[in-house]
């Protein structure tokens, strides 16, 4: 009936597991302390470049080499341009209009620069601008950098040409033809008094006729600025009338400090109905356009009429004798207030003056023993062109012709030499004219005259 329990039955386990054999093995006491190896990483499996790709940094290295070496090139460049250049002194150089290759071997040639590649070089890689054509003043060890920038700027060397004043329109014209930097020629002559004398620059290849429009359109000006402010007491009607009275002014003195005096005594004269009785006038009724008879005036052209003999004529002659400057215009606007009627040289390059006649005389006595003391020092030495020498001072021997401004006409004895004056200088347009056909370089300060009053 009752039934037995199975008891103490063993429960069931679990089965046993493997024990390592490297945990079961004994170990030696070196494999004790020797440490375990890390196991390695599994590979990653590499991926192949595409061609594309390749390419792109291939190209990119290499730009950035060249842009490397091209910075060094430039600077290498930018060195050698900059380096003196081999010229010795400053020098004056014609470069004509050509390509830039044929302007570098031109500029070798002069020994301007020493590498004409690498001029071309600067000029086409470093400049946007073209070179001009020109005549150039290069300083001494100018560099090639130096060079192109002048050859761009377009700065030719300025000349200059001096016209002094009394000159006549035929003479100035004479002078421009016989110039040789400047080209062209000359349409006509200009009439007389139209041109302003003056200093006037100009480049190599400028013509003459460009420079003879800048003579007339500067003395329009200069006219017309003098006109407006004359004085009302000058006996002169229009502008033309003053230009003939400043000529015959300008031809009288070369003083600037007599200017204004002698305009006064000719302005008395006309005021008095007195005739001028100016040699200068006498000289241009003879010859006209050339301004100088080169030998002294004969007793015999004294009393030859012409339009403009103002021994024989009243008042003033019918044109100007010369070409006035802008100072001998102003004297006759704005005269001295004087009341001279008479001038005579006196030995010293000025002129002495007088209201009277009997004071003239005197005058000229005085310069008659200045010139016989000059004449015996150093015979020959005084004799001038274009006036006659004074007469004697004795009042009984003058002449009617002896109440003139300037020296007093008369025929001393039967020497024909006496008739040549030793006081009026008319050197311009003869070989005696220091400034007769000359130009000058103005970056040259060595060739420029130094002009001093006489």
């Amino acid at each position: 009936m009752f039934r037995k329990r199975k008891t103490d039955a063993p429960a069931p386990s679990a089965p046993e597991q493997p024990i390592p054999q490297n945990r079961l093995a004994p170990r030696s006491p070196s494999e004790a302390i020797k440490p375990t190896a890390a196991p390695q990483p599994p590979e990653k499996p590499v991926r192949e470049r595409g061609g594309l790709l390749s390419a792109v940094s291939g190209f990119l290295t290499l730009f950035v080499i060249l842009g490397l070496g091209a910075m060094l090139g430039l600077v290498v460049l930018e060195r050698q341009t900059n380096e003196a250049g081999p010229l010795a002194n400053d020098k004056v150089v014609v470069v004509p209009r050509s390509s830039v290759g044929e302007m570098a071997d031109l500029l070798r040639r002069e020994g301007v620069i020493a590498h004409p590649l690498l001029f071309e070089l600067t000029a086409r890689l470093g400049r946007k601008q073209a070179l001009k054509a020109g005549e150039y003043g290069f300083k001494a060890h100018a560099s090639i950098d130096d060079v192109v920038d002048t050859l761009i700027q377009g700065r030719p060397v300025q000349h200059a040409v001096t016209f002094p004043e009394g000159l006549t329109s035929e003479q100035i014209v004479a002078r421009l033809n016989e110039n040789d930097v400047l080209t062209g020629d000359i349409n006509e002559t200009p009439p007389e008094g139209t041109l302003l004398p003056d200093t006037y620059k100009f480049e190599r290849g400028d013509t003459r006729q460009k420079i003879l429009n800048l003579m007339r359109t500067k003395q329009r000006e200069v006219l017309a600025q003098i006109w407006q402010r004359r004085s009302s007491d000058v006996p002169v009607r229009t502008p033309q009338e003053m230009v003939t009275l400043a000529s015959i002014v300008e031809k009288e003195t070369g003083r600037a400090d007599e200017r204004p005096r002698v305009a006064g005594v000719f302005v008395n004269r006309l005021q008095k109905r007195m005739k001028l009785q100016s040699d200068p006038t006498i000289v241009y009724g003879l010859v006209g356009g050339r301004g100088t008879l080169g030998r002294g005036i004969l007793r015999s052209e004294i009393d030859r009429p012409t339009p403009y003999n103002t021994y024989m004529i009243e008042g003033l002659p019918p044109g100007p004798i010369a070409n006035p400057g802008r100072a001998a215009l102003e004297a006759v606007a704005n005269p001295s207030r004087t009341k001279e009627l008479f001038f005579v040289a006196d030995g010293t390059g000025g002129h002495a003056f007088a209201e009277s006649l009997d004071a003239h005389n005197r005058n000229v006595a005085r310069w008659r023993q200045v010139e016989k003391a000059k004449a015996a020092a150093d015979p020959g030495s005084g004799i001038g062109v274009d006036k006659v020498e004074p007469p004697a001072a004795d009042p009984s021997a003058l002449s009617p012709r002896t109440a003139l401004p300037g020296a007093p006409m008369a025929y001393d004895g039967g020497d024909p030499a006496a008739g040549r004056s030793r006081a009026f200088d008319a050197s311009e347009g003869t070989a005696r004219d220091p400034l007769r056909n000359k130009t000058y370089d103005l970056n040259s300060p060595k060739t420029v005259p130094v002009l001093r009053n006489p």
